[in-house]
């Protein structure tokens, strides 16, 4: 009987793989029912591809930029350094420069196709002349509160009531880094607007900010503008009270200029460019700002330390790389009523921005909140 049963159930076991293998192949799923599917976990490298929004030129493009040296241009660097240029095709290389004034007669000549610059007068007078030169993008902005530049007056004219605000500096000695039509001289006029007053109410003492503590020490000077880490330090030693702070929140005071070549005739490279340091401004918020490979960017470009660095005020990127249009307008503005420009009228801005690139990087990422 157990011999019969065994033999019953090889006899089925047999018969159901000779129909499994008779049977017609499954049909290949519907359009819908693919689309309910879960999809699949993407390799690294297909999701490096989809976070690639631009093709990237091929061949790579070669991008001359001139900067200066300093931390406002630091999206710059972790693009540079992080492979987002050469994500979207571009091979840039970076000079750096001693002044602005070097760099724009490198851009002026297309002998550079970028600049990492301060805007100065020399800019606005080219401008009002048809200089094309565009801002094409900003570099970092002013802190919106807790600056570390500040107007500081001697302590002991606060203390003797001499010195009660910023209109009683007037006819006084104010020492300011930066000649005429210098962004320290900006800084310093929107600081002194505050009590009504211009440029020409005091009396300017152009010196280094390292030299300012030992000038306000020994007395030879009443007021300065001073920056990072000199206002501290004055203030600190008890030699001087700040009277106005965050006298510009949220200004723009560098950016990056394309050349006419590159603005007019170069769009496709130019828009990647500026794509990609819309990108290394978004990898540079909150604590990212100080992450080990932003770290090493930053280092490999400005001649500071890690320590400074991460235990210095934090420079600020908007996500968004928005041209702050507005304060450009305010500057422009400030220089010529001081009478630093070749010119007497505003100028229409439209002829100094070119906000088209950062519009459509903003529209290819998606704004960031």
């Amino acid at each position: 009987m157990l011999r019969k049963l065994v033999m019953i159930v090889a006899l089925t076991l047999v018969l159901g793989s000779l129909l499994a293998a008779c049977a017609p192949p499954k049909p290949a799923p519907t359009s819908d029912e693919t689309a309910s599917a879960p999809a699949a976990t993407p390799e690294p490298q297909e999701k490096a591809a989809s976070d690639t929004v631009l093709p990237p030129m091929d061949p790579p493009q070669k991008v001359k930029v001139a900067y200066v040296p300093i931390m406002k241009f630091a999206t710059m660097y972790v693009a540079a350094d992080r492979g987002l240029f050469e994500k979207y095709g571009l091979d840039v290389e970076l000079e750096r420069v001693k002044s602005g004034t070097e760099a724009i007669a490198f851009l002026t000549n297309n002998t550079v196709d970028v600049g990492g610059i301060a805007i100065v007068t020399s800019l606005w007078n080219g401008w009002s002349q048809g200089l094309p030169l565009r801002i094409i993008a900003p570099g970092a902005l002013e802190p919106f509160e807790n600056s570390p530049t500040k107007l500081v007056v001697r302590k002991d004219l606060v203390d003797s009531g001499k010195v009660k605000d910023v209109a009683d500096l007037k006819g006084m000695k104010v020492a300011l880094a930066g000649g005429p039509g210098s962004g320290g001289e900006y800084l310093l006029s929107k600081a002194l607007e505050r009590g009504d007053l211009t440029i020409r109410d005091v009396e300017t003492v152009k010196m280094g900010n390292a030299d300012m503590p030992a000038a306000f020490e020994n007395g030879s000077i009443d007021a300065g503008l001073l920056g990072s880490p000199y206002a501290d330090q004055v203030i600190d030693a008890g030699h001087g009270v700040a009277i106005a702070t965050d006298l510009v929140p949220g200004l723009m005071t560098v950016a990056f200029v394309g050349s006419d070549n590159f603005v007019n005739n170069r769009k496709d490279v130019a828009q990647r460019f500026v794509l990609a340091l819309t990108e290394a401004a978004r990898m540079m918020q909150g604590d990212e700002y100080l992450s080990d490979e932003n770290i090493a960017a930053y280092l490999k470009y400005v001649n500071s330390t890690e320590e400074a660095i991460r235990n210095g005020r934090r420079v600020i990127y908007d996500p968004n790389m928005k041209i702050p249009v507005e304060g450009l307008a305010d500057v422009e503005r400030v220089h010529r009523e001081n009478g630093r420009t070749e010119y007497t009228e505003p100028i229409d801005l439209s002829q100094v921005v070119d906000d088209s690139f950062v519009k459509k990087a903003v529209e290819l990422l998606g704004p960031a909140q």
